[in-house]
């Protein structure tokens, strides 16, 4: 569609070397061609030139001082992309990588996974080239509480709620919440993934995880398939990793490889997750140490060789585009008939292409992981209540949302022609709501 491809066209000249952001619009963009079609008013509008630009974009200094004296910077970034649903929401990335075109992606896929959940919330997303690894304590909070120093004056409960991402745990979020009611004179619930003992939420650090594979559950099912006696690949072991292959065991399947940024362990029997946590979670280290304790299992280097592994159902949890067209051809001849994204674009267009060609079933990751921020926005409303529900309560709430998720895209594929397509599906439903709310609000 000539309007569409004018779009991205712009997308690509006004944001020059930002590859992820445009690998993200192009996905989006041209999954929405019917729905252009048959609604020109969007276009009359400019609806899609609105939607790909963000509403605010921050750059900003972050100052501080290691613990041998040595000032050191780094730079902090905050793109406010779409306010149409809610106040900004999304989380806050600490790594090495980060730069605007990464943070811009990330805002971008958070505007329409943000809008799947139903929940009153905008899309945004921020962080820093500043990585927390190999640094102290001490070190951490100075560096978060200069960071909110500037990023304090652009974010509130109904402004702009941030949250956690890679780099961004619960002492992260702890020593930044602390840092913005010390400036601000305000206990508010400005940040999510905030500890349980002021203002967290019970099944946060799960919902991720859980969401993946509560939302695969009702992939599966339709097609007459289970988890249940199912081969599962899990790339990462992350918090998101970690939850799915808890939530997978809970539903009768067997989790058989996980994997760091270094390599991947198999585990034929079935990866022990008590090991994999105590390893990742309270010891910090690598994935390869489990065959120490698990003589039965194998360490391969190289993370990207685990789609080398056969299985039923694969649910990458890593990082973006790794998973590629080459490993995904591998995983379809091993007979992997499932795919879900737990992480954020896990997967590069080429291998989404040869996943829908020879029918495998795929979640895109803005259906799929949806879990994690659609209970960011159940713990917005517990701290606009003042109130705790149980962690029952919250997964009950949770798996409702990724279920109708599930619903509301399969039916928008349907209706738009693209039946049993989820990319499309997913994109076309968050857009919609999104689309809808910005026309009602005028030429904001």
């Amino acid at each position: 569609m000539a309007y569409v491809n004018e779009v991205l066209d712009m997308v690509v000249k006004r944001n020059p070397a930002e590859t992820e952001f445009h690998q993200a619009a192009k996905e989006v963009l041209e999954s929405l061609e019917p729905v252009i079609k048959r609604h020109p008013e969007y276009i009359k509008s400019g609806i899609l030139e609105r939607i790909v630009e963000p509403e605010r974009q921050i750059i900003f200094r972050v100052p501080w001082l290691d613990d041998a004296g040595n000032v050191r910077v780094n730079r902090g970034f905050r793109v406010q992309f779409n306010s149409a649903l809610g106040p900004y929401k999304g989380g806050l990335r600490f790594h090495p990588s980060v730069y605007l075109g990464i943070i811009k992606f990330l805002g971008f896929e958070q505007v329409f996974k943000n809008a799947l959940t139903g929940t009153p919330i905008g899309g945004g997303k921020g962080g820093s080239d500043f990585d927390p690894k190999g640094k102290s304590d001490n070190e951490v909070m100075k560096f978060c509480q200069s960071f909110i120093t500037e990023l304090y004056r652009h974010i509130g409960a109904d402004t702009d709620v941030p949250a956690g991402d890679i780099g961004v745990g619960a002492r992260e979020v702890g020593f930044m919440f602390g840092q913005y009611k010390r400036i601000t004179n305000s206990f508010e619930g400005v940040f999510t993934g905030k500890g349980l003992v002021y203002g967290g939420s019970l099944a946060r650090k799960e919902a991720t995880g859980y969401g993946l594979v509560y939302l695969m559950d009702e992939l599966v099912k339709a097609s007459g398939k289970s988890f249940e006696g199912s081969s599962v690949v899990v790339s990462g072991s992350g918090n998101v990793a970690i939850y799915a292959t808890e939530k997978v065991e809970q539903l009768g399947g067997k989790v058989v490889a996980m994997s760091d940024s270094n390599g991947y362990i198999y585990h034929s029997d079935g990866i022990d997750l008590k090991t994999v946590q105590r390893l990742k979670e309270v010891e910090r280290k690598r994935i390869k140490e489990y065959v120490n304790i698990h003589p039965s299992a194998e360490y391969h280097e190289g993370c990207d060789r685990i789609w080398e592994v056969p299985c039923d159902i694969a649910l990458p949890c890593a990082t973006q585009n790794e998973l590629d067209g080459k490993a995904a051809k591998l995983l379809a001849d091993n007979g992997c008939y499932a795919v879900g994204e737990g992480a954020n674009m896990p997967l590069t267009p080429e291998a989404v292409d040869v996943f829908l060609s020879r029918g495998v079933l795929f979640a895109p990751g803005k259906a799929a992981n949806a879990g994690g921020v659609a209970t960011s926005a159940l713990e917005m409303s517990q701290n606009s209540m003042r109130y705790s529900w149980t962690f029952e309560e919250v997964d009950a709430k949770l798996k409702q949302i990724m279920v109708n998720i599930y619903k509301n895209a399969s039916a928008a594929a349907k209706e738009y022609g693209h039946e049993g397509n989820m990319v499309v599906g997913a994109n076309i439903a968050g857009f919609k709501r999104v689309a809808e709310a910005m026309m009602a609000q005028g030429l904001i």
